[in-house]
C-alpha cells in the first residue's frame, strides 16, 4: 500500500525548476532514499511532502492526506528530523521530548510512558536531565530521532539525517534508523548525498538530479545496472586492442593515462587483463557503487562534500525580500 504519492509534482522559482514533475509511490514500512548532489532538489522535495512548501504544480498525499488541501492531517501523520540542529539546547533531552509532545497535545499520561521508551531506544535515558548544549553531534540526532517520533507518525522525514557526523557516529545512527523502523512500525523518506548511507539504509532509492527521478530502485538492482566490476589502471601506453578479444570486458574509458574497465568476475579475470594491456603503473579494482550508477545515468559524479542546503529556497526568500 502507496503511504506517498506524487503525480507531477513541481516546483519552481522563476526559471528555476528546484522540483520538475516527480512521480513517485512509496509504500509502508519501507525505508526509502532520495539521493544525490548538491541542489539536486532532495530538501525542497521533503519540504513539500512536509507541508513547508507549497507545489508550483502537481499533487501529492502522504498517509491518503493532500499536501494542500489536507495539510493540518499530513502534519499529523509526519515527524521530521531537519538538516541542521533543531533542538533547544538550553533544555534538557527530556524537556525537549516533553515540549514537543505539548505541542502535538499528546496526553501527559501518554506522553511520559512514550518519552521512557524513546529514549531507551536511542540510549540516551542516562543523559535524560543532562542539557542538550553538552551532548555530542550524534546524542543530539539521536534525541531528535526521537522527538520526531514523539507523536507516533505515520511517516519520519530524515532531511541529511548523518550531515555533519564522525562515520562511527554514522553508523551509529543508521542501526538506531533500522531500530526504528522495526520497533516503531514507521515509514521513513530519507535525503542524503551519502552513497554509503544509500546502500546501507534504503530498501529502494531514488537517485535525483536537477529535480528529476532519473532512475529508481533497489540498491543492489541499481548496481547489477553496471554490469560488472570496475578496474582501474593507470598506464602511460596501454595496448587496448589486446582487449577486444577478453569477453569478460564489457567497456573500457580512457581518459589521460587512466583506463576504466567494467569487468565480469574482475578478481578472477585481473591476472590475464594485466599481462596483455602493458606495464601499468598502478591498480585499483572494487565493486560497483551508486556513485557509478549516478555517473551511468547522468555522465558525473556525486560529490560527498556537502547537503543540498535549500539553494532554490534561498533564491526564493531573496527575491520575496524575506
Amino acid at each position: 500500500m502507496s503511504i506517498i504519492r506524487t503525480v507531477n509534482l513541481s516546483k519552481r522559482y522563476g526559471a528555476l525548476k528546484a522540483v520538475d514533475g516527480l512521480n513517485l509511490e512509496i509504500e509502508e514500512g519501507e525505508i526509502f532514499g532520495l539521493l544525490g548532489p548538491n541542489g539536486a532538489g532532495k530538501t525542497t522535495t521533503i519540504h513539500m511532502l512536509a507541508t513547508l512548501l507549497r507545489p508550483s504544480s502537481g499533487t501529492a498525499s502522504v498517509n491518503g492526506f493532500d499536501i494542500v488541501k489536507q495539510a493540518g492531517d499530513v502534519r499529523r501523520s509526519i515527524g521530521l528530523v531537519f538538516q541542521e540542529p533543531s533542538s533547544d539546547d538550553i533544555l534538557t533531552g527530556y524537556e525537549n521530548l516533553r515540549l514537543h509532545a505539548m505541542l502535538y497535545g499528546v496526553p501527559w499520561s501518554v506522553a511520559k510512558e512514550r518519552m521512557e521508551e524513546l529514549l531507551k531506544i536511542v540510549d540516551l535515558s542516562n543523559r535524560r536531565n543532562d542539557l542538550v548544549k553538552t551532548y555530542s553531534g550524534g546524542m543530539r540526532r539521536r534525541l531528535e530521532l526521537a522527538r520526531g517520533l514523539i507523536h507516533r507518525p505515520k511517516v519520519l522525514f530524515l532531511d541529511e539525517p548523518t550531515l555533519g557526523l564522525d562515520p562511527q557516529s554514522r553508523v551509529n545512527i543508521w542501526g538506531y534508523i533500522k531500530r526504528m523502523v522495526s520497533e516503531e512500525h514507521v515509514t521513513v523518506i530519507l535525503t542524503t548525498h551519502y552513497m554509503e548511507e544509500a546502500d546501507m539504509l534504503c530498501d529502494r532509492v531514488g537517485i535525483i538530479d536537477s529535480g528529476r527521478i532519473v532512475v529508481l530502485d533497489s540498491p543492489s538492482q541499481l548496481k547489477k545496472v553496471i554490469g560488472g566490476d570496475i578496474i582501474r589502471l593507470k598506464i602511460q601506453r596501454p595496448k587496448l586492442d589486446q582487449l577486444n578479444n577478453l569477453s569478460y570486458v564489457k567497456s573500457v574509458d580512457v581518459k589521460n593515462d587512466i583506463v576504466t574497465l567494467m569487468v565480469e568476475d574482475a578478481g578472477r579475470h585481473l591476472q590475464q587483463i594485466l599481462s596483455v594491456i602493458g606495464d601499468v603503473e598502478s591498480v585499483e579494482m572494487r565493486s560497483p557503487t551508486l556513485n557509478d550508477v549516478f555517473l551511468h545515468y547522468t555522465g558525473r559524479e556525486i560529490r560527498e562534500n556537502a547537503p543540498e542546503g535549500g539553494f532554490y529556497e534561498r533564491v526564493a526568500t531573496v527575491r520575496s525580500g524575506r
